[in-house]
């Protein structure tokens, strides 16, 4: 998949790089750079949707390309003529939209998430959780839902995705895995409710994310 999503300031965009644009149309990288750079377009159009970046080629030699959303994309391919340069265009449009639809519900999700960790938060308000855990409850029941879900805690998945403190490791979800932690945080908050403790909550979401998986 040529196409991917990646944050360009804080928003999330569907993005290609020129590197795939020139293997895709067969041109030589430094032409397809020559091109971006002489569209003319305004900074703001420039800003927004072409992003310069570095990469290291096959000799360890940084040198530079650019990512460019569909919009950057589009403009450019505007000057790429051809049966085959067309035939190149509408592949990476279907791509594009087919990873903004796949985005849209990521964000969907992601928003939903929001109220359902507001009443996780609330549940452990309520209760003497936060109080016994010194603060840390939130936190230990996320670890221990994750833990559940994907045999990691938080620490372990952002090791295993690449990314920092500072970043916000439910980006890296897809909508399938936002949705099945959402639905174990509605299933903690629950839990909590009904007055069960930290140690039989966890034997309980442990037992049900197992039966999940064999079934």
């Amino acid at each position: 998949m040529l196409v991917e999503m990646k944050k360009i300031g804080k928003e999330e965009r569907v993005v290609v790089t020129s590197l795939d644009v020139a293997e895709t149309f067969g041109k030589e990288h430094k032409n397809v750079l020559r091109d971006i750079e002489a569209l003319g377009c305004s900074e703001e159009f420039n800003r927004l949707n072409f992003e310069p970046i570095n990469y290291l080629d096959a000799r360890g030699r940084e040198q530079r390309a650019y990512t460019m959303t569909r919009d950057g994309f589009t403009l450019l391919a505007m000057g790429y003529t051809g049966e085959l340069a067309m035939r190149f265009k509408e592949a990476y449009i279907k791509q594009f939209n087919a990873m903004e639809k796949a985005l849209t519900g990521k964000l969907i999700e992601r928003e939903k998430g929001i109220a359902v960790r507001q009443a996780l938060t609330k549940a452990i308000q309520q209760s003497s959780e936060n109080q016994r855990m010194h603060g840390h409850a939130y936190s230990t029941y996320t670890n221990c839902i994750y833990k559940a879900l994907f045999g990691a805690n938080a620490k372990q998945l952002r090791e295993q995705y690449g990314i920092s403190q500072k970043d916000e490791l439910r980006d890296c979800f897809a909508k399938e895995e936002l949705y099945l932690v959402q639905s174990m945080e509605r299933l903690v908050s629950g839990l909590i409710d009904l007055g069960m403790g930290y140690e039989e909550i966890r034997a309980f979401i442990t037992e049900k994310a197992t039966k999940r998986l064999a079934s």
